[in-house]
């Protein structure tokens, strides 16, 4: 009867909370931008733009958000354990500094290194689901991420669920690092004293929240393609690819190396619109959490 309350008490609590609504925040703010950025790393569909006419002509606007129930009856639990896991290791990986001092840049990297480790185990069966629905060209075979699991686990088996899970390992580990690093480094610069006080402004956390979402894209993006043309396979369609290797060297064979970084453009724009809401929404949900309810960010737009 009292483990809300007492939940809510902790401080793993307050972080698992607030990092359930960064995530919610990040997956409605950018939603669309990312079914435009699959279509454009699984195939030469053309331009973002050419692609987003294309889809509301013949699907419907609709179809820009076919997929996001998968995500986002997974992402309270998958952020906040995210953002409570990455708590726990900041600090595990700088025991040396006080619990009154934030972790060191040190920390802060490795910590988010561990963190993008363990999440890929969450995270891998349900991009694939979200990857199979954002591909659909229409909503008829499979109304929902509910089915498409079904069906994955049926005819592919439990292995099947998690068909690119080493390569979502290999790019969610070093992300996280260059993440959390990236963030906890351009609100220090952009506020001096915040990592300590946390009172920065609303414009700091959108801004080293955009940036960090870019930095962890930037580094990692050749990785994110060869994921989703990987789990865009299935037993129905032709195996075009028999692995990481064999994925990354046909694709830059039969288009040069600029499929590696075919959709960078969309993935950056929704990097910094998603990641900038989701460090403002934990931020405030955290400084609300701490104080009752009465957030003590300076929210002027400066």
């Amino acid at each position: 009867m009292d483990f809300w309350p007492e939940f809510l008490a902790s401080s793993c609590g307050r972080e698992f909370v607030a990092g359930g609504f960064g995530g919610i925040a990040g997956i409605i703010s950018g939603y669309p931008l990312d079914t435009l950025r699959i279509r454009q790393q699984s195939s030469n569909s053309g331009s973002a733009l050419g692609i987003l006419r294309r889809i509301v002509a013949t699907e419907g606007p609709g179809a820009l958000y076919r997929g996001m129930g998968a995500p986002l009856a997974s992402v309270t639990f998958q952020n906040a354990m995210v953002f409570q896991i990455y708590a726990i290791l900041s600090r595990a990986f700088d025991s040396s500094a006080s619990t009154t001092d934030p972790p060191s840049y040190k920390g802060v990297a490795l910590g988010g290194v561990g963190t993008g480790a363990l999440q890929s185990i969450m995270l891998s069966p349900v991009e694939l689901v979200k990857i199979r629905l954002q591909l659909q060209k229409s909503a008829s075979s499979h109304t929902g991420p509910i089915t498409v699991a079904k069906s994955i686990l049926k005819t592919e088996g439990l292995r099947g669920l998690y068909r690119g899970f080493t390569i979502t390992a290999l790019r969610d580990a070093p992300c996280h690092g260059f993440y959390f690093w990236t963030y906890e480094y351009m609100r220090e610069q952009l506020h001096p004293g915040c990592r300590k006080s946390s009172q920065e402004r609303l414009t700091t956390m959108l801004i080293a929240g955009g940036l960090a979402g870019v930095a962890s894209w930037v580094c990692c993006y050749p990785l994110d393609v060869v994921k989703t043309r990987l789990q865009a396979q299935s037993p129905s369609s032709p195996q075009k690819y028999n692995g990481i290797i064999d994925c990354l060297h046909k694709s830059v064979k039969q288009d040069g190396y600029g499929v590696l970084w075919r959709g960078l453009g969309t993935a950056v724009a929704r990097a910094f619109v998603v990641n900038g809401a989701i460090f403002s929404a934990y931020e405030n949900a955290l400084r609300c959490l701490v104080n009752n309810g009465n957030v003590q960010t300076d929210h002027k737009l400066e």
